[in-house]
């Protein structure tokens, strides 16, 4: 079975699956799971969705590039898949398993997350495997699986990968996992548990919305890789009546910014593309761009969104995005941009400023 990743990369030590992948496809494989109900969580190109084709499968999917990472698997191994094959990890599930799947994330709060999501959609005597490669262990996600189930395991290291094993889920009530951040001045940001920067605003972020520059004429602007909002936050802030559109890859940072902000004139998409902004529309694009994956550090995403900035601007429209001095995108950006200029740094971040 052939498994490529989305996007694709051009980086060859990035791979569409790890053993720890293969060490939780093990365990199911010498079972009879052609009855049993299976949901798997952070599946990130669908390699075990794919592997499990025979079986009643059940994707929590988190990112809108892991949904069309999965689609786009399935197709080219000829398996069949449509949308209700997809749940996100706020829905509500009906449906009962008997064996739950995960490649633990990186944020533990997001592993937390997906644990109230499982213990309400598991039966008593479910087993939950969860994997992740040893260099990744904390002893963090054994209190978060002991708040959550009674039996907590761990398996001896194959290929550098383990299994966290829970089993008989605790009788709780989970609160909605929620953090707040705050702004100063009694200001609060919600954001659910899992997006990025969970205890404040982060450090780049936090510089750019300092130095932000707003022209008064400003109509219409764009947040690319919004998060949890707070540079739209700021602008709206600033300008209540210009046009405002949120979009970001992961559905709990779109979900978060959706707590944020309202107003008929602030529009959300949960997308990995910019597909759905009208070409030449926007007059500001605003950034601090993705460079981490999980665990891999990758700026090929934010090199093909710059395109896609370029594409939704107007003429003459500008785009403003900080970002960690030691990447340099200066040079990336003067392929794209007519202009791009340097307009502040400290020793940690840079901000550009680039007009088409």
């Amino acid at each position: 079975m052939k498994i490529i990743r989305y996007p694709n990369t051009t980086d060859r030590s990035l791979k569409p699956w790890s053993s720890a992948d293969e060490l939780l496809l093990e365990q199911v494989l010498g079972q009879n799971i052609s009855e049993k109900k299976i949901i798997t969580y952070n599946d990130r190109f669908g390699y075990l969705n794919c592997q499990l084709h025979q079986s009643d499968v059940l994707s929590v999917i988190s990112y809108k590039s892991q949904e069309k990472a999965h689609k786009i698997n399935r197709e080219n191994n000829g398996l069949m898949l449509d949308d209700s094959h997809f749940v996100n990890p706020l829905s509500s599930i009906d449906e009962k398993f008997d064996i739950v799947l995960m490649k633990i994330p990186k944020s533990v709060n997001l592993f937390e997350l997906y644990l109230a999501q499982i213990v309400t959609c598991i039966k008593d005597d479910t087993v939950v495997y969860c994997s992740f490669m040893t260099r990744h262990f904390t002893k963090r996600l054994l209190v978060i699986s002991n708040k959550y189930f009674e039996v907590v395991e761990q398996s001896l290291a194959k290929k550098k990968a383990r299994l966290l094993i829970l089993k008989k889920k605790k009788e709780l009530k989970v609160n909605e996992l929620i953090n707040k951040l705050s702004l100063g001045d009694g200001q609060i940001l919600n954001q659910y548990y899992g997006v990025f920067s969970a205890k404040e605003i982060d450090q780049a972020t936090q510089f750019f919305i300092n130095n932000l520059h707003i022209e008064e004429n400003t109509k219409e602007v764009l947040d690319l890789a919004a998060g949890n909002g707070v540079i739209a936050y700021t602008i709206q802030k600033q300008l209540p009546n210009c046009k405002i559109h949120l979009i970001d890859d992961f559905y709990l940072a779109v979900e978060s910014a959706k707590l944020n902000l309202k107003g008929e004139n602030i529009y959300f998409y949960h997308n990995d593309i910019l597909k759905e902004i009208e070409e030449n529309s926007i007059d500001l694009v605003v950034c601090n761009p993705p460079f981490h994956f999980e665990y891999e550090t990758n700026i090929e995403v934010s090199l093909r969104l710059f395109k896609e900035v370029s594409y939704c601007l107007k003429q003459g429209g500008k785009f403003q995005m900080v970002a960690n001095r030691h990447i340099n995108y200066g040079p990336h950006l003067e392929r794209v941009f007519n202009k791009v200029v340097k307009v502040m740094h400290n020793e940690k971040f840079e901000i550009y400023k680039c007009i088409k």
